[in-house]
């Protein structure tokens, strides 16, 4: 769920402490969800799942990475994988390889969808989310979310079975 206050662009690119983190869509600020222990642990193993094969993929993982999808659009997705031969950037502003939203128990599917649609709008080829209640990952396509239990990028050579992340949440 999320509340919305309306300030310039410019000001919410000035103001990155916002207690919960914000992001801004056409004008309005919208909080974030606060994150559950079950969000983190998902969050933290999809993360982590990334980092362990950073080298081998040429990637770099990062959590809550703010990005500019569009003119008057910021988000930011709970894990980025990027590519590691582009520059880092504070705000990103080239495409994710893929984003990663962990439902939280007050996130609302028509936000989440529009959320979606934004990764799409930026050029993400991978986008996913999934469920800390069932441990199903969706991957966003085609206007549709559909459960997977493969992630792949033949294109970069990565391609693995989803339930390895699942494997690294903590007990």
């Amino acid at each position: 769920m999320s509340t919305a206050t309306h300030i310039s662009e410019e000001q919410y690119l000035r103001t990155f402490s916002w207690e919960p983190d914000a992001e801004y869509v056409d004008g309005e600020v919208r909080t974030r969800s606060m994150p559950t222990y079950d969000h983190a642990d998902w969050q933290q193993a999809i993360q982590r799942w990334f980092v362990e094969h950073a080298k081998e993929w040429n990637v770099r993982s990062v959590s809550e990475l703010r990005m500019r999808v569009k003119p008057g659009r910021y988000r930011i997705p709970d894990v980025s994988v990027l590519d590691r031969a582009n520059p880092k950037e504070q705000v990103a502003t080239i495409p994710p390889l893929a984003v990663f939203e962990v439902l939280s128990p007050e996130d609302r599917m028509q936000e989440m969808y529009e959320k979606l649609e934004d990764y799409v709008a930026m050029g993400i080829p991978q986008i996913w989310i999934v469920d800390p209640k069932t441990s199903v990952f969706k991957q966003y396509a085609d206007n549709c979310l559909r459960p997977a239990s493969r992630f792949d990028l033949s294109a970069r050579g990565i391609q693995f079975d989803l339930g390895e992340i699942a494997a690294l949440l903590q007990d």
